[in-house]
């Protein structure tokens, strides 16, 4: 299968192009050439799968250059935990999806693209360097799942004082391979700082660039899995199912709208953002106005300006992704709100993210009919988000030992403007 540019149809490279590369030189966005329907009479047989079996026959889908053997070494690989359903009402469950090594979804992606990249790494006898930003999980889970994967550096931009103390310690000890810049800015600084290095021809002669975020389709075909798993998990709960998915680069949205191109009967998703609402506002007028990101207490959700809305854009028309997809936000104050709700009527700890999804959820139930379960996504331990969740509640909330280490860990990252040419001079310096 062929991978395409969001700007230019015709420009189409292979899986390994599109996965070292990261993104297209037009400024685009990989896209499979065509998303795989699955017949009936094999959609049937998924339900009973496990995790790993269930990703292996999906990744086979959209990956036909890699022996199915090495295909699925990397899923084995990655995937030693996988996302349970909790079931907080006949109505309402939350899929975990914090279970792997640095308690975000962001693994699920990150553990496949990282073996998927050893794989071409190895295979060419080349190097490669990994530059992303972060506006909170995605940089631990990248550093974690990159730690030692030999002839590939990881360089990790976060926004300073802008994410978590344990979102922080969890990218800045890091070392080895991995490195982290602290920029004075936000998180939109950050990616557009990315983004003008994947375009400077200069540094790319250099330096062989690719991308870990959801810009990177490898990022984004393991999300896809996921959602068949959770689909099977609820599908006796009720004959309908919605997800609820707290947003904020949409790359997690994505994955269950190409989950549904494929015949995933999903009724409805619901995108739940915080203030940083430009996609929920898209949904409602049909124009899509980018904004200056606002800090929230959500702050995986701080996105002004989402990359992947593009890839939406290429999957649906306006009129039809509004008749699939219904937006929703919270302020702060309703968020806290939320956490304690959740936790009073449910007792359910949830992170900040997650409240969004749950009351998200429970705004929607009156829309629908009897036969309507909502899945909502919960992407991170609320124990990342301590500080927040531990007051509301009013309780002494345990904090878990792969978690609780890295508290302890010395800082090493670098701190760092948001003038481009810093950046461009210190990835010189360092790896040219």
């Amino acid at each position: 299968m062929f991978y395409y540019s969001t700007k230019n149809s015709n420009y189409k490279v292979s899986l390994e192009k599109a996965v070292l590369k990261g993104m297209p030189d037009d400024g685009g966005l990989f896209m499979p050439e065509k998303i795989p329907i699955i017949p009936d009479e094999e959609f049937v047989k998924l339900k009973d799968l496990n995790y790993k079996d269930l990703s292996f026959y999906l990744a086979k889908l959209f990956i036909d250059d890699i022996p199915e053997n090495e295909l699925r070494k990397i899923i084995d690989d990655a995937y030693y935990f996988e996302p349970p359903l909790i079931y907080l009402s006949d109505k309402i469950g939350v899929l975990e999806l914090f279970h792997g090594p640095t308690l975000a979804f962001k693994d699920f992606g990150a553990r496949f693209m990282s073996r998927l990249m050893s794989f071409f790494v190895k295979k060419n006898n080349t190097k490669l360097h990994i530059l992303i930003a972060t506006s909170g999980d995605t940089g631990s889970a990248i550093g974690n799942a990159f730690q030692n994967v030999e002839n590939i550096n990881v360089t990790i931009l976060y926004p300073s004082g802008k994410i978590s103390e344990i979102q922080e310690k969890q990218i800045a000890s890091l070392e080895g391979n991995i490195e982290s810049l602290e920029i004075d800015g936000t998180f939109d600084d950050c990616q557009n700082l990315v983004k003008r290095a994947f375009i400077d021809k200069e540094l790319n002669s250099v330096i062989k660039l690719s991308s870990a975020n959801s810009i990177n389709i490898s990022r984004l075909i393991p999300q896809i899995f996921y959602y068949f798993y959770g689909y099977f998990q609820a599908k006796f709960r009720g004959e309908k199912i919605v997800f609820s998915v707290p947003s904020g680069n949409f790359g997690n949205l994505t994955a269950g709208l190409i989950a549904f191109k494929m015949g995933l009967p999903v009724e409805l998703f619901i995108a739940a953002t915080n203030i940083n609402h430009v996609v929920p506002d898209y949904l409602k007028t049909g124009v899509f106005i980018p904004m200056k990101s606002i800090s929230t207490i959500s702050n995986a959700m701080d996105v002004g300006n989402p990359n992947n809305f593009d890839r939406m854009l290429n999957l649906f028309s306006y009129d039809e992704m509004k008749s699939i997809i219904k937006g929703f936000w919270l302020n702060d104050e309703l968020t806290k709100q939320a956490i304690i709700d959740t936790f009073n009527k449910y007792k359910y700890v949830i992170d900040p993210h997650g409240a969004i999804g749950i009351k998200a959820c429970e705004d929607s139930i009156s829309n629908f009919d009897n036969n309507v379960f909502f899945v909502s996504l919960e992407t991170a331990h609320y124990s990342k988000f301590m500080d927040i969740v531990s007051p509301l509640l009013d309780k002494n909330l345990t904090m878990p030992d792969r978690l609780k280490k890295y508290l302890n860990l010395p800082k090493k990252s670098i701190k760092l403007s948001k003038d481009y040419d810093e950046l461009k001079n210190h990835l010189l310096k360092k790896y040219s």
